[in-house]
């Protein structure tokens, strides 16, 4: 029995070393067919293609069909990430929409209770921009709407987020609008909410620097900025942006704007307010109309 098993190896291993040398001399001569540059052996080539690729496509399916599998398995994975993110933004919206709404029920109500009249001449006109400065020492922009449509020198222009700039400069049919941006551009603000008074001057960059503020303590990054209406330029109330602070460590403010997408512009209807030069009518609740009380009179009456 040893001496069939060692009879049997004795053939084995002789056996492996030739189907050994037949493999590596098939190799080599498929190597040399492919490598070979010549007509002949092109047209050989291009035979063997022919006669074995269409031949191959039980085998090529499954490694086709299997990564296609792969692919729509990542694709998947894909949209479960996607469907997981848009969850989470859905419910961040919803909040926001229900503090919205919240905000919007007291706002009326606060309202209702102080019996607030609004202005009802701060209307506006809205235009186009047909052109902007393109200098890098005036940031400006160029509106179709102009003295025709009433637009005065000195207006507000807001995007309908933020405040943009003023009216400088009004045509029949056009009219320029200095951006905040501007290095001649001076706004007169108030941070929220520790009601700081500020003011903003524009410096060529996209966020103007914030001066003469009086408690640099009372105001942090994110505080919203809004128009003082100091000066009578602005009306009060507008949105700017919001405190930042750059790697200096200066206060500057993040405008709300989107500078980079300004296509339609509203101009405010702002005629300033309303100048009182007779204070003394107040403190005594007469009427400055009214003729004044002579002596006798007041000891007639007394």
């Amino acid at each position: 029995m040893a001496k069939h098993r060692s009879t049997r190896d004795d053939f084995t291993q002789p056996l492996r070393r030739l189907f050994l040398a037949i493999l590596i001399l098939c190799l080599a001569g498929i190597f040399l067919i492919w490598w070979i540059d010549s007509p002949r052996v092109e047209r050989f080539r291009a035979e063997v293609v022919d006669r074995v690729v269409p031949g191959m496509d039980w085998l090529i399916t499954p490694v086709t069909g299997i990564a296609n599998l792969v692919r729509d398995f990542q694709s998947y994975q894909r949209l479960v990430e996607q469907n997981r993110e848009l969850r989470s933004e859905l419910r961040q919206m919803h909040a926001w929409k229900e503090a919205a709404l919240q905000l919007e029920q007291e706002n009326a109500r606060l309202l209702d209770m102080n019996n607030v009249r609004l202005d009802p001449r701060l209307t506006y006109v809205t235009g186009v921009v047909i052109a902007d400065s393109g200098s890098p020492f005036r940031q400006s922009v160029l509106l179709n709407v102009g003295a025709r449509d009433g637009i005065v020198d000195g207006w507000a222009a807001i995007d309908g987020i933020g405040l943009v700039g003023r009216i400088s400069g009004v045509g029949q049919n056009t009219a320029r609008v200095i951006l905040l941006t501007d290095p001649s551009s001076s706004v007169p603000a108030t941070v929220q909410p520790s009601s700081q008074t500020i003011l903003i001057n524009g410096d060529n960059s996209v966020a103007p620097v914030v001066e003469f503020l009086e408690s640099p303590e009372l105001v942090r990054p994110g505080d919203r900025v809004i128009t003082s209406g100091d000066g009578g330029v602005f009306p009060s109330g507008l949105l700017i942006g919001q405190v930042a602070k750059d790697r200096n460590g200066r206060l500057r403010v993040r405008l709300a704007a989107d500078y980079g997408r300004l296509k339609f512009l509203r101009v405010l209807r702002h005629y300033g307010i309303e100048l009182i030069t007779d204070s003394g009518s107040i403190v005594n609740g007469l009427d400055a109309t009214a003729p004044a009380l002579t002596t006798d009179e007041e000891d007639s009456d007394g």
